[in-house]
């Protein structure tokens, strides 16, 4: 048996570019930039973002408006809105990706992986048996089988949908 290569050419942008200075979750007021920070969703208190670094096609991120780096520190309606908003997500993935598994959750410290401590978000990951835990585990390699802006184009509308229902 042969080694393969995959590539994975638009991670290099992350890896030689430059870092920002400031909070990517702190999004500013004005929506302009939205598509291209893959904002899907603005609601009161919390926001719905794409990981742009995902770890799997459909890799969401819920987070507040307010820069809090810790669950202990949300207001009642913040946390409210970001659980609403947790299950508004679960249930687009499942129907626009049909995962087998969705992995829900927050690394709150860097000691507990939190890639972007200061600012609190949670993580919705569809999974599908067989994935790519073994590219993980063996090669340190993740697949995605669907370009960024593909999946951003499928999940827009069923924001706006859900904007709509509200």
């Amino acid at each position: 048996m042969s080694m393969k290569t995959i590539y994975a050419p638009w991670r290099i942008d992350y890896i030689l570019g430059p870092k920002p200075d400031a909070c990517v979750f702190c999004l500013p007021k004005d929506t302009s930039e939205d598509e291209k920070r893959c904002v899907l969703h603005r609601a009161e208190h919390c926001f719905v973002i794409m990981n742009i670094f995902p770890y799997s096609n459909g890799h969401l991120m819920v987070t507040p408006y307010r820069h809090v780096s810790h669950i202990t520190e949300l207001t009642s309606a913040e946390n409210h809105e970001i659980m609403d908003y947790v299950q508004h997500c679960a249930f687009i993935l499942q129907q626009v990706f049909k995962p087998q598994g969705i992995n829900i959750g927050m690394n709150i410290g860097e000691a507990a992986g939190a890639g972007i401590k200061e600012h609190l978000h949670f993580h919705l990951v569809p999974r599908w048996n067989g994935d790519h835990s073994f590219m993980a585990i063996i090669s340190e390699t993740r697949v995605l089988p669907e370009h960024l802006r593909s999946t951003y184009a499928r999940l827009q509308p069923y924001f706006t949908n859900l904007q709509h229902q509200r």
